[in-house]
């Protein structure tokens, strides 16, 4: 759901302010000049309703521009604590890739060393990378300019020389071990 932009309407606000203020003032002084110089009492009466229209006018309008700076500075103060928590994320995001780039790395080269050892082909090995990332078949056709059908014989042939009986099997070939859950003590067996 948008929510409006009120600090757009401020300066419309303050001019109808200033406006309905005006209007006010000069049927106040206007009232005044004429019951000075004697006047009728229907003149006065509408005079006198422009004075309290201007002036409840203005005080409305008023009333919205304080409603308007409030709504505000609570959206300026909620930017800034979301600004604050993004900049929190970002900043752990990158402590924990700093922390982990030599885990990955090494992962990557333990699953690179398993491609070789299973005689993968380049294109069965990037196949092969590609399904544990998650990528379906057409997926992976897409990111190889290949077609599904190619894609799908080339999985089928890395888990053939994998001995495995499927995208599953060969994700958990890999992922098992990481998946342990740890406790105080250190890892637990499953």
């Amino acid at each position: 759901m948008n929510e409006p932009d009120f600090t757009s309407e401020r300066p419309i606000l303050a001019f109808t302010l200033v406006a309905f203020t005006l209007m006010a003032c000069l049927a106040g002084v206007d009232l005044v000049s004429d019951l000075r110089e004697g006047t009728t009492i229907s003149h006065v009466a509408i005079e006198g309703t422009i004075l309290l229209l201007g002036f409840l006018g203005a005080a409305l309008v008023a009333r919205k521009m304080i409603t308007v700076t409030r709504l505000g500075r609570a959206a300026s103060a909620e930017a800034r604590a979301l600004a604050g928590e993004l900049a929190k994320s970002a900043a752990e995001a990158a402590r924990w890739r700093s922390e982990a780039r030599n885990l990955v790395h090494g992962l990557s080269q333990a699953i690179d060393e398993q491609f070789d050892r299973w005689q993968l082909s380049p294109a069965e090995k990037e196949v092969g990378l590609l399904l544990l990332k998650g990528l379906s078949h057409r997926e992976i056709a897409e990111a190889r300019s290949v077609t599904e059908a190619t894609a799908r014989q080339q999985a089928r042939a890395v888990y053939k020389k994998a001995g495995l009986s499927g995208r599953h099997d060969l994700a958990a070939f890999f992922l098992e071990d990481l998946m342990v859950p740890t406790q105080a003590d250190g890892p637990r067996a499953l």
